[in-house]
């Protein structure tokens, strides 16, 4: 009985056994030309004792060693040497062998001894029946990406860090308002026969003064100072800058000035970039108790859009960098990973207020620059700052206005919009001793009622950081509807403008908390004539 036409057609689409291993030949050959053309991963085979057997040219790119250098030696080579006493590569295998496949992340050396940050997986091979052979390793270079990662980590932890510094700095300026304005009062009223209470008013008054001091160190950390940028050629005010400092320094310490024309003009407000070169001056010169060398050097650097992606907040383009290096005791890792941190400091107790270095931090961000520190013990510490290089111009020259008389008695009327009362009791005080009208008001809501009533005010002197609707927007809406009032801010703190904000509101003058007597007159004053 012949086969049956199922049984020939089974037969015949059946291939036979060297067809079949054509095909895995084939196929293998496919893989191993896969592997070879992989290069962004190191993919090779070792066998149950950890010895290397295979290598593709993506672990050479990756490791550094050739193919010849690596087979045959352990792969434990590849492992720092803390990971290896630690019986680390031993774990990885064992857990590969017992559960079929290892996960993990560490740091892993290349041939030249540099280390990076490995994410590696590691699979068990077997045979058929279970016989353990060998491990497939596949190892990615992970460095940028943890780079980008501790980047983005620090650059919120300052940043959450900064914005409760904001929030303590700017409750401290409302409260020392009301001390130094009250202080600055019973001062101007104390008659001079009352030396004791004249002595105790004034050491109240400094300390006082040293308090707002402080504050203003830490609205610099938290990006919050008031600041008045103009384009700034580095170089010349450098020259200038260094040769005052270099009266300062005790006599043990050199300093050398070198000036790159590259780095040429920057915006900034000079004033506070020259306070952020004291704070360095400062730490260099304690990191030399023996004497050095201070080096201020100025370069340029441009930065593309790859170069800035390491780097929050930081945008491509050229920047004007200062460089402050000196031949002190350095820093270790620890240390210069809380360097930047409000109140962290290695100078023993009342020699340092751990400010300094947060405040030039603060001071560089709030600039739209970036700031690194270099150091090891012994070899001393190198802090960059980069600010945004601006065209070459004229250098503008800030006017400063005329000198008031505070004896001139005045009768404008004045709206004062304050939400806190012991701030807006005192500021209507002393504005009624100098003879002004005032009208007083907690928010924006009242003080448009007042407006809507009051066709005959001045001048608007409001706080920017009101409930409700902020002073920005409030005096947006009195330039609207009432043009011929004048305007003055007041603020705790530089809050951050909305980015519809016009430029007229923009341009509004702003009087910094704490102030005094003096300082209030002689703003208002300058507003109403302006």
């Amino acid at each position: 009985m012949g086969p049956k036409q199922g049984d020939t057609a089974t037969a015949e689409s059946r291939p036979d056994k060297g067809t079949v291993a054509n095909s895995l030949q084939n196929s293998g050959t496919h893989l191993a030309r896969l592997i070879e053309g992989i290069r962004d991963c190191a993919i090779y085979m070792i066998d149950p004792r950890g010895i290397v057997v295979s290598w593709n040219p993506g672990a050479e790119r990756i490791k550094g060693y050739t193919a010849d250098e690596i087979v045959g030696r352990s792969f434990t080579d590849f492992y720092t040497p803390e990971d290896r006493a630690n019986g680390v590569p031993a774990r990885a295998l064992s857990a590969a062998e017992q559960t079929g496949k290892f996960e993990g992340e560490g740091w892993r050396l290349r041939k030249d001894g540099t280390k990076f940050w490995a994410s590696v997986l590691i699979d068990a091979l077997r045979t058929p029946e279970g016989e353990l052979i060998g491990f497939a390793k596949i190892t990615r270079d992970m460095t940028e990406r943890r780079l980008m990662q501790e980047q983005l980590h620090q650059s919120q932890k300052m940043e959450a860090i900064g914005q409760l510094t904001g929030g303590v700095a700017h409750d401290f300026n409302n409260l020392l308002t009301v001390i130094l304005g009250n202080l600055d009062t019973l001062a101007q009223q104390l008659p001079p026969e009352q030396a004791r209470w004249r002595r105790s008013v004034d050491q109240a008054l400094r300390a006082a003064e040293r308090a707002a001091g402080l504050t203003q160190q830490l609205l610099a950390f938290a990006r919050r100072q008031p600041l008045k940028p103009k384009p700034v050629e580095l170089n010349r005010l450098l020259a200038s800058w260094t040769d005052m400092i270099r009266r300062t320094l005790p006599e043990n310490i050199s300093i050398r000035r070198v000036e790159d024309d590259a780095a040429g003009v920057t915006e900034v407000d000079a004033n506070q970039l020259e306070s952020a070169l004291l704070n360095l001056v400062v730490n260099a010169r304690d990191a030399m108790p023996n004497g050095g060398t201070l080096t201020v050097e100025t370069a340029m650097a441009s930065f593309s859009p790859g170069d800035v992606k390491l780097v929050p907040d930081m945008n491509p383009g050229n920047y004007a960098v200062i460089c402050v290096t000196d031949t002190g005791m350095g820093m270790t890792q620890e240390v210069l990973e809380r360097a930047f941190d409000p109140f962290f400091t290695t100078k023993p107790i009342g020699q340092g207020t751990g400010l300094g270095l947060s405040q030039v931090f603060g001071f560089v961000k709030q600039s739209g620059g970036h700031i690194k520190i270099y150091s090891r013990p012994g070899h001393g510490t190198t802090i960059k700052m980069y600010l945004p290089q601006v065209e070459d111009g004229d250098e503008r020259t800030s006017q400063k206005g005329a000198a008031v008389d505070v004896s001139q008695a005045r009768k404008e009327t004045i709206l004062v919009v304050e939400d806190n009362d012991a701030v807006r009791s005192f500021t209507c005080d002393t504005l009624r001793d100098f003879g002004f009208n005032v009208m007083e008001a907690v928010d924006a809501s009242e003080a448009l009622k007042i407006l809507d009533r009051n066709r005959n005010l001045d001048l608007l002197f409001t706080d920017i950081g009101l409930p409700g609707l902020n002073g920005r927007e409030l005096a947006a809406t009195v330039q609207r509807r009432y043009p011929k009032v004048r305007l003055l801010f007041t603020s705790g703190y530089a809050q951050m403008p909305a980015p519809t904000t016009s430029t007229s509101v923009m341009e509004i003058p702003l009087l910094s908390k704490p102030f005094t007597r003096a300082q209030l007159y002689e703003r208002i004053a300058q507003s109403l004539e302006s």
